[in-house]
């Protein structure tokens, strides 16, 4: 289809910017944002010179969107999803996909009768560093994240495992070609009602092992993935898109000498590649390169952790009562 007319739903911190792209991109006429803040709203419209509205209803009457992003809270993600594919409007939706795996299995079976397209917004698999070791890594043994930060108030619906720790597990999962057979998991709630700290192990049926650590209760920020491999060692850092490589060549005298590499690559704003991603998958009728498939089995294994998580903060409750150390 000639996709022109896009919107955004939801322009809080990311939302937003979701705007502000799609204004750059050629071809494309960015037809109105939603807010429930009419505050909110009216900021980002008049500042973008697109028309601004507080109810989704009437932005689709008026604005005929051939497609948008939805960027609410999490717990909204399912109803206004589902009401835009309803509409016959293709989505690209923020991850967690959902709260939960039913309610992703649905806007799956919606989407797919309705032959629409439903990309999830894992953007660091746009991620220019991410999007090189993708083509380069092939035989990963062990991988390591790294995701920390300080603490802010803006994510209140949703813990660390659903904000930050659902982007490692997508982008392992989509490393790793293999089935899970284990997942052990610990967190605790530090600031929030949520987990605001999470430690996840993981297993693999071929054998590999990952291990994800991520804070939104840190001092400093880190993003970083290592990545072991039976004869080098990737490391990718998120925020400066650079990758290392490190490997151990045998010289002549059959000694070991170590060599760093650091490859060099184009490096582009990946919210950017991922929304230029979304409006050539509708236009030329293609899989998004993160569909629901992919944010739907990101979730079940970001539900299994937060299971563990719950059982193992039951079970330190239980030797507590029973006043075991």
């Amino acid at each position: 289809m000639d996709l022109k007319r896009l919107g955004v739903i939801g322009v809080g911190h990311l939302g937003q910017h979701h705007a502000r792209v799609y204004t750059e991109l050629l071809g494309t006429q960015l037809v109105g944002v939603v807010d429930q803040n009419e505050s909110r709203a009216a900021a980002i419209g008049d500042n973008l010179g697109v028309p601004w509205f507080t109810d989704m209803d009437e932005f689709i009457a008026r604005a005929r969107p051939d497609a948008v992003s939805v960027v609410v809270p999490t717990s909204l993600h399912f109803e206004i999803a589902k009401k835009a594919l309803s509409n016959g409007i293709h989505v690209l939706i923020e991850k967690p996909v959902t709260t939960t795996v039913s309610e992703a299995e649905s806007l799956l079976r919606i989407a797919a009768d309705s032959d629409l397209v439903l990309q999830v917004g894992h953007i660091e698999r746009f991620n220019s560093a991410v999007q090189y070791i993708s083509k380069i890594v092939h035989e990963p043994l062990f991988l390591q994240s790294r995701r920390l930060g300080p603490f802010s108030p803006r994510i209140s619906d949703v813990g660390v495992v659903l904000d930050l720790m659902i982007h490692d597990i997508d982008i392992i999962l989509s490393l790793v070609r293999s089935e899970i057979t284990a997942i052990s998991a610990t967190g605790r709630c530090i600031r929030s009602d949520h987990e605001d700290i999470a430690s996840a192990q993981i297993s693999f049926e071929n054998g590999s092992m990952a291990h994800i650590l991520v804070s939104r209760v840190s001092e400093r920020r880190l993003r970083q993935l290592e990545i072991m491999e039976p004869e080098r060692y990737v490391t990718i850092d998120y925020e400066t898109q650079d990758v290392s490589i490190n490997r151990c060549v045998r010289q002549n005298n059959s000694s070991l000498v170590e060599v760093i590499e650091h490859p060099v690559f184009p490096k582009s704003e990946p919210l950017k590649l991922e929304l230029q991603h979304f409006v050539t998958c509708v236009r030329e009728g293609k899989q998004p390169l993160v569909g629901i498939t992919d944010g739907k089995r990101a979730l079940e294994v970001a539900v299994s952790v937060l299971k563990q998580i719950h059982l193992n903060d039951e079970s330190a409750a239980g030797r507590e009562e029973a006043g075991v150390c």
